[in-house]
């Protein structure tokens, strides 16, 4: 059983789009890949077929895992969100203490995360930390890296 996603119309719209393209173009081009193979004689020394078999069985997983994704995903909207606390897709912007290092992250679905644009899943250590805090508050991380102390500053839609 799925759980609920949230996402902005835009995280959504790229879903279905990689699914469409998934359906329409990439397993079209599979089972093409796969005829041709099966063409070419003896299957049990074919290494093309069988590369080809094991590239569907990851495209198929792959659609699968987006099906579910996709029918599980609600779409929020940002402007009724409140802006006291930090919630998905909040944007929200912290002090490591210790160091006073300022970082900003907004924080988003696992599928749209992005660590360079500084958006990051709610379901990683930082984003599970934020989650729920409001400005002035302390979250203490624990990353791979060790423990981490962020002061919440500000948060922002």
């Amino acid at each position: 059983m799925s759980t609920t996603a949230y996402y902005t119309e835009e995280g959504l719209r790229k879903l279905q789009e990689e699914l469409h393209h998934l359906r329409t173009v990439e397993r079209p081009h599979l089972s093409q890949q796969i005829a041709d193979a099966r063409d070419k004689g003896d299957l049990s020394e074919n290494a093309e077929y069988h590369a080809a078999k094991e590239d569907q069985g990851f495209l198929e997983a792959r659609i699968a895992k987006l099906e579910v994704v996709v029918a599980s995903a609600r779409v929020i909207d940002l402007d009724q969100l409140d802006t006291s606390k930090a919630y998905i897709h909040s944007t929200v912007k912290v002090k490591q203490v210790g160091s006073g290092t300022e970082r900003a992250f907004t924080l988003v679905a696992e599928s749209e995360s992005d660590i360079k644009t500084g958006k990051i899943s709610v379901n990683s250590p930082i984003g599970k930390g934020l989650l729920g805090l409001s400005v002035g508050e302390v979250a203490e991380v624990t990353t791979p890296a060790g423990t981490t102390k962020f002061e919440v500053i500000e948060i922002t839609r």
